[in-house]
């Protein structure tokens, strides 16, 4: 399909599978969420799919329907929900664990998070050393493992009636990976599974059973998984659509509000240090060492694409970037972030910008969950396939074509992914030049 026609959208009715591989904090976090923005007892805070306005036109038209009501997306109603996990807690045992959701709230929801039991996890204890659990699928080899979650996507697709799924993943953070050479096409990929190839992590594994079953993929964790030529491959063969990586929740999202407007004004930065502390399952997978490295990369990725140093020395070739993150078991799922800025301005004199963020990790990305179930599937009717660079507002290290760079500054990725939802019903592009109101 070119760019330049507008894709023909096939309707959005049925039930949408919403398929989780990892059925923890975020994951049951979101669903509950969900339940009580369709009971009516919670607006639906955070999605942009819900709740923001679109801008149609001129000014002057006062055009601004809310997205959801603009492009066909699928109705809060329309959604069922499943999983894997390695415990095999239901959702509602594993929220009361996770400890993020009042009492009342998880009892109001009580019934649905009952409902929904894991599946038996694809793992692999190398990948995520600092947990396991019994409820983990044997196969003689990798393919037998992907052939198997190949069957729990058809066998919940026909026991809930679905029309469709989606997948996005919401496990835990992988090891550090690069790509090698069982990534490099589908055909060696696919020769890996039967061989058992060590470089194919679990959530690759997830990918290729989704991208084989005809789902798209969206990767909320910084692990590599569809960021290879073979899965790549494998999405453009079957006209899927695939988006990542790491959603872009807490202090990353802070880094990606305050780094552009430091540029914009032409500030200069010396250094930006970045501390957390968390106590959920997330922060006991990153104490371990080769797995905060993973997260590390992505948490430091967005910083060199914003200031672009190469083009602005005086101002950027050598600030000191650090992140840090401590595993803090009181803190639980409430994650603090303190950042210290280090800027200078006007002749070189220094200042200090300080930002403590006391958050909620799995309360920032539920809302994420939601808007990339419904995005991904709409991309998915509109017949775009591969890369969804559009949807890189939701990520810390989003995905791009090989000849480019990733973009992150989150205005930008925020007009981007306003004029593709414009491109996609044939309205016009808004460049904001707006001199016509003046002539």
């Amino acid at each position: 399909m070119s760019v330049r026609e507008t894709p023909q959208i096939d309707s959005a009715a049925g039930k949408l599978g919403v398929l989780l591989p990892g059925l923890g904090a975020v994951s049951t976090t979101f669903i509950a969420g969900v339940e009580m923005i369709r009971k009516g007892l919670t607006p639906p805070i955070g999605s942009l799919s819900q709740m923001s306005r679109i801008r149609l036109g001129k000014r002057t038209e006062n055009r601004n329907p809310l997205i959801r009501e603009f492009v066909p997306l699928a109705g809060l109603d329309q959604l069922v929900f499943g999983g894997w996990d390695i415990y095999e807690d239901n959702c509602y045992e594993a929220a009361l664990k996770a400890g993020v959701l009042s009492p009342e709230h998880r009892e109001t929801v009580r019934p649905l998070l009952e409902s929904i039991a894991p599946m038996k996890a694809v793992f692999e204890q190398r990948y995520v050393q600092r947990i396991n659990g019994p409820n983990v699928k044997q196969g003689k080899n990798k393919r037998e493992l992907a052939e198997a979650l190949i069957q729990d996507i058809a066998d919940f697709k026909a026991a809930n009636g679905c029309d469709r799924c989606v997948m996005v993943w919401c496990g835990s953070t992988e090891i550090f990976q690069k790509a090698g050479d069982v990534h490099s096409s589908l055909e060696k990929f696919e020769a890996g599974l039967e061989a058992s190839d060590p470089d194919i992590a679990p959530s690759q594994i997830y990918a290729y059973a989704a991208l084989k079953s005809g789902v798209p993929f969206a990767n909320g964790a910084p692990n590599l998984t569809v960021d290879t030529p073979a899965l790549q491959e494998l999405a453009k063969l079957n006209k899927l659509p695939i988006a990542g990586k790491d959603y872009k929740s807490g202090q990353t999202f802070m880094k990606t509000l305050l780094a552009p407007g430091l540029k914009a004004r032409m500030l200069g930065l010396s250094g930006w240090f970045s501390g957390n502390i968390l106590g959920n399952r997330d922060g006991e997978v990153l104490d371990e060492p080769a797995n905060f490295k993973t997260k590390e990369d992505s948490k430091l990725s967005a910083l060199d694409v914003i200031f672009q140093p190469k083009f602005y020395p005086e101002l950027y070739k050598d600030y000191f970037h650090k992140v840090r993150i401590e595993y803090y078991p009181p803190r639980g799922d409430n994650k603090e972030g303190w950042d210290n800025i280090d800027i200078f301005g006007w002749m070189g004199y220094p200042m200090q910008i300080k930002v403590n963020f006391l958050c909620r990790d799995s309360i920032l990305a539920a809302p994420l969950v939601l808007d990339l179930a419904l995005f991904m599937d709409l991309a998915n009717r509109a017949g775009m396939s591969g890369i969804q660079e559009w949807l890189s507002f939701y990520f810390k290290s989003p995905m791009a074509a090989k000849e480019i760079y990733p973009e992150h500054d989150i205005f930008i990725q925020l007009m981007k992914m306003k004029n593709t939802l414009r491109w996609m019903k044939g309205e016009e592009m808004i460049t904001h030049l707006g001199l016509e109101y003046y002539d």
